[in-house]
This record gives C-alpha cells, sequence and structure tokens, in this order.
C-alpha cells in the first residue's frame, strides 16, 4: 500500500502519469479490503469465544461466507496478473524517474521493512497458499464430525483452486516467454539465409509471406533447454544460441544490428523474467537470435559424440554433432557444435536424447490412437 498509495499521490501531481497501476497493482485494494474483513471477523470469534468461555467454538459461518464467496476469487485475479505484473516493473525499472519513486519515496518508508517492491506483490500468494493450512489446523481441533466433514470438504475446494490457479499461471508465464521469443527470433527469406536461392526483386514481395513466426504461438509447444554454444564454420566460429523444443530443434545466430529487417530495437524491449539470465543479458545488449536454418524436427535428428581426438586439428572441445535428415533419410545439413564445458555437452546431449525420446512416445501413441478410433465416415 505503500508503494500503491504513493504513485498515486505522485500522479496526482502530475508525476509518472503514464504508469499503468493496474498492471502493476491489479485488484490490490479489493484483495486488501477482504482478506483483512476475514482477518477482522475471525478474530472477533475468537474474542467471543474467549469472553464466553462455555461457548463452542464454531467457525463454519464465517469460513462458509469467505472461502464459498469472494476471498478465493480475488486472490486469483491478482495471481493471474502477477507474472504480467513482474515483467511491467522490471521494464519501468530501467527508468530513472521511475527509480527515484521506489528508492527515495517507497524503499526508504520504515513500513516497508527494507523490502523492496518485486519481495512485496509476491505476497498474495504466499498468503492463498497458506490457506489450505489454516482449514487444516481448524479441522485437527474440531470435535464435531458434521464441522470436521464441512471443513475437509471446505479444504479440498481450496486446494483445487490453487492447483487449478497454477496451471493457469504456468500457462500464461509460458504464454509471455513464447511471445518475446516471437520478438527475439529473426526469420529471414530463404534467399538471405541462403545465396543459392535466386528470387528477382519483382518476385519478392509475393514470396515475402512468412508463417514461420506463427510456429512459436501454438499453445501446445514447449521450450525443453536453450543456450549459448558454439558452431564450427570452416575457417571460423560463429556464435549460436540452440532452443530445444519438444517436438523440433532450432539454431540460431546472435547478432546486434535489426534494421535490415525493420524490427525495433531489443534494447528498449522489456524482458521477460522467465527467460533464461543469458538470453535476458543478449536482450539487453540489443540483440537477437537470426534462424540459421530450418527448425530440425526431432524425429529427423541424428546425434552423435565426437572423440577430442577427432577434432584436435580445429582446436574444437567439448563437441558433438547434429545431423539434420529429409524424410528419405538423406543428410541435407550437419552442425558441428562445441559446448564451453564437457558437463554443459552432457547436459545438451542428454537433453535432446530425452526429448527425441519423449516425441517418439507421443507419435506412436497418437499412432495407435488414430488407428483405434478412426474418423467415423460422414457417410455413415
Amino acid at each position: 500500500k505503500v508503494f500503491m498509495n504513493t504513485l498515486k499521490y505522485l500522479q496526482s501531481n502530475e508525476l509518472l502519469l503514464d504508469v499503468d497501476l493496474w498492471r502493476l497493482f491489479a485488484n490490490l485494494e479489493e484483495l486488501n479490503k477482504i482478506s483483512l474483513s476475514f482477518l477482522e471477523t475471525f478474530f472477533e470469534d475468537v474474542k467471543e469465544h474467549i469472553r464466553k468461555s462455555n461457548s463452542p467454538m464454531d467457525f463454519s459461518s464465517i469460513l462458509r461466507k469467505f472461502f464459498q464467496g469472494d476471498l478465493c476469487q480475488t486472490h486469483q485475479i491478482y495471481c493471474l496478473n502477477y507474472t504480467s505484473a513482474v515483467f511491467y516493473l522490471e521494464n519501468l525499472r530501467q527508468r530513472e524517474d521511475f527509480g527515484i519513486y521506489l528508492k527515495q519515496w517507497c524503499e526508504q518508508n520504515k513500513q516497508c521493512k527494507r523490502l523492496h517492491l518485486p519481495e512485496l506483490l509476491v505476497a498474495p500468494l504466499h498468503r492463498l497458499m497458506r490457506y489450505p493450512l489454516l482449514l487444516n489446523n481448524i479441522w485437527k481441533r474440531s470435535t464435531d464430525e458434521t464441522e470436521k466433514g464441512f471443513l475437509q470438504s471446505l479444504k479440498e475446494k481450496v486446494e483445487k483452486s490453487i492447483w487449478d490457479l497454477e496451471g493457469k499461471v504456468k500457462w500464461l508465464d509460458n504464454f509471455q516467454k513464447f511471445r518475446q521469443l516471437q520478438e527475439v527470433i529473426i526469420w529471414p527469406q530463404v534467399w538471405d539465409r541462403d545465396k543459392r536461392f535466386f528470387v528477382p526483386e519483382c518476385l519478392k514481395q509475393s514470396l515475402r509471406e512468412n508463417s514461420s513466426e506463427n510456429i512459436l504461438s501454438s499453445t501446445n509447444r514447449l521450450l525443453l533447454h536453450e543456450g549459448r554454444l558454439t558452431l564450427a564454420e570452416s575457417p571460423r566460429l560463429l556464435d549460436i544460441y540452440l532452443f530445444l523444443f519438444n517436438d523440433f530443434l532450432l539454431i540460431t545466430k546472435i547478432k546486434h544490428h535489426r534494421k535490415k529487417y525493420g524490427v525495433s530495437d531489443t534494447s528498449l524491449m522489456p524482458v521477460c523474467p522467465s527467460l533464461t539470465p543469458e538470453l535476458q543479458s543478449i536482450i539487453r545488449e540489443g540483440g537477437f537470435c537470426t534462424v540459421l536454418d530450418q527448425p530440425i524436427p526431432l524425429d529427423r535428428l541424428i546425434l552423435k559424440n565426437i572423440d577430442p581426438i577427432h577434432v584436435t586439428v580445429f582446436s574444437l572441445r567439448n563437441a558433438f554433432l547434429i545431423q539434420h535428415e529429409n524424410r528419405y533419410r538423406q543428410c541435407i545439413a550437419v552442425f558441428l557444435l562445441q559446448a564451453q564445458t564437457e558437463a554443459a555437452k552432457k547436459t545438451w546431449m542428454s537433453q535432446i536424447e530425452t526429448a527425441m525420446s519423449n516425441y517418439s512416445v507421443q507419435h506412436e501413441i497418437k499412432k495407435s490412437t488414430a488407428f483405434c478410433h478412426p474418423t467415423e465416415s460422414s457417410g455413415i
């Protein structure tokens, strides 16, 4: 509330007017109000019980009112906005005026107890997670079987609500991450990627439709592993960034010039907190990842370990090879990659092998399902 009310005060004095209160704090005022109401009502009942020592302790009416009412729902609204709020805050913190507001106007306030805004924003999530513990403690101390049954049912509903929320938060987090990746990963036209393909200028516009970017918009796609590696390109080494998805491997080269593709500067772009620190660093430096070659489907990928003795002449260490085969099992591309350490190399090979195995299993399940439940003819 210190941070929220201070920002309101500054905006009333025409400062930081472009900062969106909702994007930072969501429904925090409503959440504070209902949480405080629950707390006050709860303790009033405790006091009443102490005052009338012979009266039974019955929390069921209070718990029914709040937990079957707006308490969990209000928390859910706040929690669903949390990832977006952290994303937005990370971008705002780069600004000098916003930094003054945080450090000089808010963080020095004694009520904040030296806590920063990110540490405070996460508190309602922690509070929601503690509600099942509260209900369980009341259930343990209850002696009435009817009340115990009600408390057990209520606890299960709250736990299911939290479980559903976790799924939604993970989905939103993944959505934010992939939306950022769409901004960072550049898909050059085929004639820019490979000089073998000649297309006259008059035809380029009609061929410029590039749906490759939409590959990352699939809700079923997962990013399993990523990181910086080196690609052996005779006679030099190329700095690359690999993205291992649950169905293909994408090899990109790191660049720091985007004007050719008409895309805005990445250094001005808000950075998604769920991205790896390595990729965040690349983005903040104005870097981006240009697709080096077409995505390699996991069922068309051959992974080979390279013995150090075979690559000594090239001064390569921790090397492994990725081979791309077409549907006729012809090799159409080979990439000799080098990791920074032997441990990093083993991790990469293990991650790729596991992804290939899982993809093969999922593919077989889909095939068997289609075989067992063929599509019914429209003529039947």
